[in-house]
């Protein structure tokens, strides 16, 4: 709520007059101690005794741009908007100077063309000194006419972009201004009426001062072509100095666009950059998952081929199972259809080995005895 605009507050140049500084130095000024302690609730009328107080003027100062209490104080004016009245009256203060400079900025900000040129030319003749603060923090000297010059020729002040104005020349074609005046010519007006008085005392009658008058020998006549060329002079030097200001205006825009131009290529190339290294990461991904993809159908078919030697593993067993049964099927059928003696065939030559491994048919009667003996015994049979 202490940051908004005054509600009643008009519009200047199509927008909320805070708008008139820069969203950047805004938000630095609204975090400023300054602008918390000594702007919080200031008036249109106690705002006079703080300008009092100032000492210097600037812009922002020091690695993080801290705002100044000048400018802290211009976006107070901007927010609560006073009278027109009010800041001509800062204006035309002769006690304080950084009163008067602190009113010709705002009115600089948010005057028309014809009161910015009314009301600040007449400045040009105050000379007293100003403390300027540097953006490094150190501190300038300056004075009242050159801080009112560069507000009339410069398109930056205070780390403001002033809005534009109109040329001085141009109001006079238009007849919203009138020439300007120098005051110098009040001297030579003084000058011209005490040459005027001085006349007669040197003895010249009025047909020799119409006579040089006509021969171009008159001294009010050289006066007045002395005050045309001093004219044309200021004119001159008025022309030279918007030419000047125009070319380093150009000067400044082709530094921008350049900068401009340096920025663009850095953020297109910063651009290509990420998007090149997103498209290795975005390879790099694909390549993962390829490899997932493979190690999981390897996997699969490493399973499949698992379960193919199971199933014909199985398939073998069953097989020779079944072949085992059909064997012993096969024998026991053989065995069922086969003649008795030939059933007993193969007990009688179990038995007829076994008799036969006994040893007690052996030829030696005294080896079958001993055989015999040993059998007897359940000892093995002696093989000689």
């Amino acid at each position: 709520m202490a940051n908004r605009t005054d509600p009643t507050a008009k519009s200047i140049r199509g927008t909320n007059p805070q708008n008139l500084v820069e969203k950047i130095l805004r938000t630095k000024i609204y975090q400023n101690t300054y602008w918390k302690e000594q702007c919080f609730g200031l008036t249109a009328e106690t705002l006079v005794d703080k300008a009092m107080e100032l000492d210097h003027v600037g812009g922002t100062f020091g690695g993080n741009r801290k705002p100044t209490p000048f400018m802290c104080l211009v976006t107070k004016m901007l927010q609560i908007q006073p009278d027109k009245e009010i800041v001509v009256e800062f204006i035309k203060n002769e006690d304080y100077k950084y009163v008067r400079v602190l009113g010709a900025f705002y009115l600089r900000l948010t005057g028309t063309d014809v009161d910015v040129y009314r009301y600040l030319e007449p400045l040009y003749n105050d000379y007293r000194k100003l403390r300027k603060r540097l953006t490094d923090g150190k501190f300038a000297l300056t004075h009242v006419d050159e801080f009112i010059d560069e507000l009339l020729t410069k398109d930056y002040s205070c780390d403001i972009v002033l809005p534009h104005v109109k040329k001085r020349w141009t109001l006079e074609s238009l007849g919203s201004l009138e020439p300007r005046r120098s005051v110098l010519e009040d001297d030579f007006d003084e000058e011209e009426e005490k040459d005027e008085d001085d006349q007669p005392a040197n003895g010249l009658d009025a047909r020799d001062h119409e006579k040089d008058y006509y021969h171009g020998r008159s001294p009010t006549r050289e006066r007045d072509r002395d005050r045309r060329r001093d004219s044309h002079k200021y004119r001159d030097r008025d022309y030279d100095r918007d030419r000047d200001h125009d070319r380093e205006r150009d000067y400044d825009r082709d530094r921008d666009y350049d900068r401009n131009r340096d920025y663009e290529r850095d953020r297109v190339r910063g651009r290509d950059r990420d998007r090149d290294r997103d498209r290795d990461r975005e390879r790099d991904r694909e390549r993962d998952r390829h490899h997932h993809r493979d190690d999981k159908e390897y996997g699969r078919d490493r399973e499949r081929d698992r379960r193919e030697r199971d199933r014909r593993r199985r398939s073998h067993s069953r097989s020779r199972s079944r072949s085992r049964d059909r064997k012993d099927r096969d024998d026991d059928r053989h065995r069922r259809h086969a003649s008795p003696t030939t059933r007993d065939e193969p007990k009688k030559k179990k038995e007829k080995k076994e008799k036969k491994d006994d040893g007690t048919d052996h030829p030696d009667p005294e080896i079958a005895e001993a055989n015999r003996l040993r059998a007897s015994l359940g000892l093995k049979p002696l093989k000689l």
